[in-house]
């Protein structure tokens, strides 16, 4: 288990209602923020407190990894800035019958602050700059004792919580046929490339076609029978322009399982060739999914223009500890 705080004073009230952390992946001037990237470390089971108006007023077990998601429509003016996909993490809400405010026990706290990432100052205010951010065990267990002996008992694995890892919803799904009715009524775009787009979107047609003239098995499990490869895109459909989903070197012939860890962030390709594994991967399942249990699989170089694709990859949907503490 680990530990995270998430400071929600302008989303308590829809995120709470509706299950969910989500976040931008990116500041709105395109630069990278590290209360974002903490995003992708979440795994399910761990522990998340919730910080609102100087209150503590709940805390959640996360249900999920973290999975693309369009901003929530709930979120109306908040956040207006923020690029339309970003990061969810499906969570279980518990409010509390009393809220806790920090500032005052800041006494017992502030000496257990962590160094780097802060979530509150020295004088029990939050830091507002601050999305989300990992506590240590220390700082979360005196936390949990000053809430409930519940909750302190979960936090030391005491008592157990619900787990169950979510089904994801169908948000995502929604952005993507909203972006397929919108190719499908462009007539400015031939009617030939509409279709073409269309079908790249479940990698068929010409966008498979163009796959395997430069692809030939699968680069993990050695799968060379084209009907039990699929045609992925490194840069997923949804982000990318029309041309970037027709592009066959945005393309990896990967057998089913492969394309689900792939499209979900649970691995990525160096550009060197080597197979990169995310940290938060239950090791069990890759294991009967097809990935080697040697780390650093050499699977074959790549074009540049795959090169290129598969850095967005890594950036934008490698679920993995991009933080330096």
């Amino acid at each position: 288990m680990r530990y995270w705080w998430v400071n929600q004073n302008k989303t308590f009230r829809h995120e709470f209602g509706g299950g969910y952390l989500w976040s931008p992946k990116r500041k709105s001037n395109g630069a990278r923020n590290p209360f974002y990237e903490f995003m992708r470390e979440i795994s399910p089971g761990d522990l998340v407190f919730c910080f609102a108006d100087t209150r503590i007023p709940a805390y959640g077990m996360a249900r999920s990894h973290a999975y693309e998601a369009p901003k929530p429509a709930e979120f109306g003016s908040v956040g207006r800035n923020w690029d339309d996909i970003g990061w969810r993490v499906d969570v279980s809400f518990e409010a509390l019958l009393t809220s806790v405010r920090p500032a005052d026990w800041m006494e017992r706290l502030a000496p257990l602050l962590p160094t780097l990432y802060a979530p509150l100052l020295p004088d029990g205010r939050g830091v507002q700059s601050l999305y989300l951010t990992e506590l240590t065990q220390v700082f979360a267990l005196a936390l949990a004792d000053l809430i409930s002996p519940l909750l302190a008992a979960i936090a030391r694995r005491e008592a157990v919580a619900e787990e169950q890892v979510a089904v994801h919803r169908p948000e995502l799904a929604l952005w993507e046929e909203h972006l397929h009715e919108e190719i499908h009524a462009n007539t400015a775009i031939p009617e030939t490339e509409r279709e073409a787009l269309i079908l790249a979107r479940r990698g068929q047609g010409a966008f498979r076609e163009g796959v395997q003239r430069i692809e030939r098995i699968c680069r993990v499990t050695r799968v060379d029978r084209p009907e039990h490869l699929r045609a992925s895109h490194c840069k997923p459909w949804r982000d990318s322009n029309n041309a970037e989903r027709l592009d066959p070197e945005n393309g990896l012939l990967l057998t089913p399982s492969i394309d689900h860890l792939f499209d979900r962030g649970f691995i990525s390709f160096a550009s060197d060739g080597r197979l990169l594994v995310s940290p938060v991967a239950h090791e069990g399942s890759l294991s009967k999914m097809g990935v080697p249990s040697h780390r650093g699989l050499d699977t074959g170089p790549f074009t540049q223009g795959q090169s290129r694709f598969l850095e967005y990859h890594r950036d934008e949907v490698f679920l993995r500890s991009s933080v330096k503490r």
